[in-house]
């Protein structure tokens, strides 16, 4: 069968999976690493459901081994993860942390002994807290630190590693942790979050160029997309649904892909909208190798005067599917978004860099399966969505499901699972679901399974 019959994936497609590393490493100060703004943000009262923290999480610090034995029995080709960058840099910046590198060196040559492409993201979102003191993202310095920063873990591992990614989800830190202070660093502020946007760009940016300096293959960005379709045809809606797809969407693609901010947002932030010198959008604009897609959801929007600060909000759609953190299940969603980059941006080679869904996991059956149909129903539909954006000409050359493994889920703590592998936070042990099961197939047919 070629690569263009029904179902069947293009030679060389990329399956894999994805974690971050606050979320499954554990062991967050072992072996000299400097703690991160998580570990901060954990610990303050009311910020994270039951006051859970990272401290074990999957302690995939420990156990990485066993993870990778177990990505090889699933047969997946890749493994996207991130590194901390307070393991490396305990300072953030200056003395190199041997024995915090190290370990991703020894994971890094795990998953290559096992024939799995290691993707590795610089930075998901565990800042250290020693350059948060100094303002983290607030402070223009943090393009330079974060570059060097990045150029350590080029010089240890690249030739190696084949492709980097700079930031995952820079939107998510700076409406999380800077506009409605709902993740770390838990600020709540409207004239800091195009603040720390800009200097997000900026520092991938940095990182971008330093690879050019001595790296050898691919780099790219890691965005959450989440299509904005109006609720009505009305002007107002309209108007909400713009707003929402340039603070989402394309307040960090234009500046990557075209040099300039959408003009929305200086209605979204009014006063707070901030003028930046031209040489900021050189910087930002750097040539990239790749680009990576999150996907989850979609938001059908109207025009709300209450919702602060978009006047947006989502309208929640009869009859529909939704997951255990609220969001609709539409696999037409993330074809809509492969083609909207393509269509938007040119045909840049994508990777899916996270696809999933968490639902409720019933109890362990006695022959030791954990059937879990509409985490299958997802990545089936999903699947089969990403095969529809490559037949109509987006250049997608990988699927990295999320995630692989049940893990601490930000501010909600461990009430939500992701993974097709079911971890037992009492005794850390790992059962495949039948979602694995499933997306084991997949991965075997290079092809949608029905």
């Amino acid at each position: 069968m070629n690569d263009n019959a029904a179902g069947r994936f293009p030679s060389g497609f990329l399956w894999g999976a994805a974690t971050s590393a606050y979320q499954v490493e554990g062991s967050p100060l072992a072996d000299g690493a400097g703690p991160s703004i998580w570990q901060r943000f954990c610990r303050t009262p009311g910020m994270v459901l039951g006051g859970e923290t990272g401290d074990i999480a999957c302690d995939h610090y420990q156990r990485y081994t066993e993870d990778v034995a177990l990505m090889r029995e699933l047969g997946l080709k890749a493994y996207r993860f991130s590194m901390s960058w307070s393991r490396v840099l305990p300072a953030g910046r200056g003395a190199i942390n041997a024995a915090g590198l190290g370990f991703y060196e020894r994971l890094v040559d795990e998953l290559l002994k096992n024939d799995i492409e290691p993707l590795v993201t610089l930075f998901h979102w565990d800042l250290p807290a020693a350059l948060d003191d100094r303002g983290g993202w607030l402070n223009p310095d943090i393009a330079s630190w974060f570059a060097e920063y990045a150029d350590v873990a080029y010089r240890k591992l690249d030739g190696r590693v084949k492709h980097w990614v700079t930031h995952n989800e820079p939107w998510v830190v700076t409406d999380g942790g800077y506009l409605h202070g709902a993740l770390a660093p838990g600020h709540r502020n409207r004239f800091e979050a195009p603040i720390a946007a800009h200097h997000l760009l900026r520092a991938h940016g940095a990182a971008v160029q330093a690879y050019r300096a001595s790296g050898k293959h691919r780099i790219g960005l890691v965005v959450n997309l989440e299509p904005k379709y109006a609720a009505s045809a009305s002007a107002e809606d309209q108007a909400a649904r713009a707003r929402a797809d340039a603070y989402m969407n394309r307040q960090y693609l234009d500046p990557v892909f075209k040099g300039s901010y959408p003009e929305e947002l200086r209605e979204v932030f009014g006063e707070a909208w901030p003028q930046w010198p031209a040489a900021d959008f050189e910087l930002i604009r750097q040539p990239i190798d790749f680009l990576g897609v999150n996907y989850y959801t979609r938001n059908v929007t109207r025009y709300d005067a209450n919702s602060w600060p978009l006047k947006a909000s989502m309208v929640r759609q009869p009859h529909a599917t939704y997951t255990e953190t609220h969001w609709e299940v539409y696999p037409q969603g993330l074809t809509d978004t492969l083609l909207w980059v393509k269509e938007r941006y040119g045909n840049i080679p994508l990777y899916v860099t996270e696809n999933g869904a968490a639902f409720f996991d019933p109890p362990t059956a006695e022959d030791g399966r954990i059937d879990d149909p509409l985490r299958v129903s997802y990545l089936r539909h999903h699947i089969a969505a990403v095969r529809s954006a490559i037949a109509k000409g987006a250049d997608v050359r990988g699927y990295f499901v999320w995630s692989l493994l049940d893990n601490f889920e930000w501010a909600l703590g461990y009430s939500k699972r992701f993974g097709i592998v079911h971890v037992d936070y009492a005794t850390l042990a790992r059962t495949p679901k039948a979602s694995a099961a499933y997306y084991s197939k997949v991965i075997a047919a290079h092809a949608v399974v029905p």
